[in-house]
């Protein structure tokens, strides 16, 4: 995955010694694979709401951080997952109320033909399940997905997983198409080209001899550097996949649950009605918790033939974590609050856009965005140097985001569905210092 934020050994010698002694315990002991955000990385010990504190009782405002989508420790998840911590916790063959509950909110968010639901406990599950239901339903074997995507770390979903780096190798029944780029290509082609692209890549899987069992794509393209609009875009290129016996599938793990503002899911800005939908990370506001959401017919098969346990996914405790969520983000409206707040920001942005042409563009939707950062706004140059520059003096001036995109020059801000307005002036205000500071 594109970390242009990553800590490296070169940064060790600007740490104390503290700083310095966890590092060196940490990576002898969990070994060299794992990584470390921001050149000076952070020793967080604490979390509420939108902020997060570290060792020294510093506060950092997480514009990051999806997974605690309702805001860090919230008290009514912390209070549903005690509580039934202290009753029951175990697997889904005994039957418990809580959980068919759950799954009955749930899909009642989704269009009524998507309306059956199998939980697991991350995102890479869900999508590892995917490719086993719609390699059963097709009989087929390929995939697509775009350029620099993630969708997970398990084997099989690693191999259409390209944002995990070049030593990570694709499946050879896997071929990946350009993100639909609505910066450096034609504004008014973008789903024709999309189109072209799933085209294209379905003519070389059937060259290969290879049957189409899917077509996934992340609904916000985030790690291909946040793309949104126009809407509809993807439409005809999910009819060309459909055409040739591919299933849909959205991955909803990061767009899901009202973060784009104006809908619940990524893919209905799209007019789409996927197959399978992916779930993850912000499911149980840091609690384990994810699922893949299915029409019946397409599960109807894999069912009579397959069986399927997990044995956390969907377990009481889960259930009561994910109720909770669900209720605050209804009953808080945190799908209008990043409607309005993310709004806010994405007017706010462009208009500092005017004044320091590095940034050649602002797009996204809800409390998702993604900020283009050039050298030459002309050329439309990328600058992933400048990036890194950002990315870290922000992380000085105590507000976390990340970056993200092929050419690792988008800031990457994505912060809990509790932000608000405030929230979104305290990092304005970061960001026209940091870019003052270049």
């Amino acid at each position: 995955m594109s970390m242009v934020n990553a800590f490296t050994n070169e940064d060790l010698q600007r740490l104390d010694a503290r700083e310095k002694s966890l590092i060196e315990r940490r990576e002898k002991v969990l070994g060299p694979a794992y990584r470390l955000f921001y050149e000076r990385p952070l020793h967080i010990v604490r979390g509420e709401g939108v902020w997060l504190t570290d060792r020294d009782s510093k506060r950092y405002l997480d514009a990051y951080n999806n997974v605690a989508s309702v805001g860090h420790c919230n008290p009514q998840v912390v209070e549903a997952i005690a509580r039934q911590t202290t009753t029951l916790n175990t697997h889904t063959r005994y039957l418990h109320e809580g959980i068919v509950d759950y799954a009955e909110k749930l899909t009642a968010t989704f269009p009524r033909d998507i309306s059956q639901v199998m939980f697991t406990c991350t995102g890479s599950e869900a999508n590892d399940l995917a490719v086993r239901v719609a390699r059963q339903v097709t009989g087929g074997a390929g995939i697509i997905s775009t350029k620099l995507a993630y969708h997970g770390l398990t084997n099989a979903v690693a191999e259409f997983s390209p944002s995990l780096g070049e030593f990570v190798n694709l499946g050879e029944h896997v071929r990946t198409v350009r993100p639909p780029d609505s910066y450096t290509g034609s504004a008014t082609s973008i789903a024709e080209t999309f189109a072209n692209g799933v085209e294209e890549a379905l003519a070389d899987l059937k060259r290969h001899g290879i049957k189409p069992a899917m077509f996934i794509v992340d609904t916000i393209f985030s790690s291909d550097g946040v793309y949104a609009d126009p809407r509809g875009f993807l439409k005809p290129a999910v009819d060309l996949a459909r055409k040739a016996g591919a299933l849909f599938v959205a991955d909803e793990v990061q767009p899901g649950f009202g973060r784009t503002g104006d809908e619940m899911w990524g893919f209905q800005r799209h007019d789409l009605l996927p197959d399978i939908v992916t779930i993850g990370k912000p499911m149980g506001n840091g609690y384990p918790m994810a699922g893949v959401v299915l029409k019946p017919d397409v599960i109807a098969e894999f069912g009579r033939n397959a069986r399927y346990f997990n044995t956390f996914g969907g377990n009481p405790v889960a259930a009561a974590a994910g109720t909770a969520v669900l209720d605050i983000i209804q009953k808080q409206q945190l799908q209008q609050n990043a409607r309005d707040v993310g709004g806010y920001l994405l007017e706010e942005l462009r208009t500092l856009a005017t004044d320091y042409p590095l940034i050649g563009d602002v797009r996204g939707a809800g409390l998702f965005i993604g900020v283009e950062i050039v050298s030459d706004a002309f050329a439309k140059a990328p600058d992933a140097k400048t990036t890194t520059r950002i990315v870290n003096g922000l992380r000085d001036r105590f507000v976390l985001i990340s970056a993200t995109g092929p050419r690792a020059n988008v800031l990457k801000i994505r912060p809990p569905l509790v932000f608000s307005r405030e929230n979104a002036d305290f990092l304005l205000d970061a960001l026209r210092e940091t870019l003052r500071s270049l």
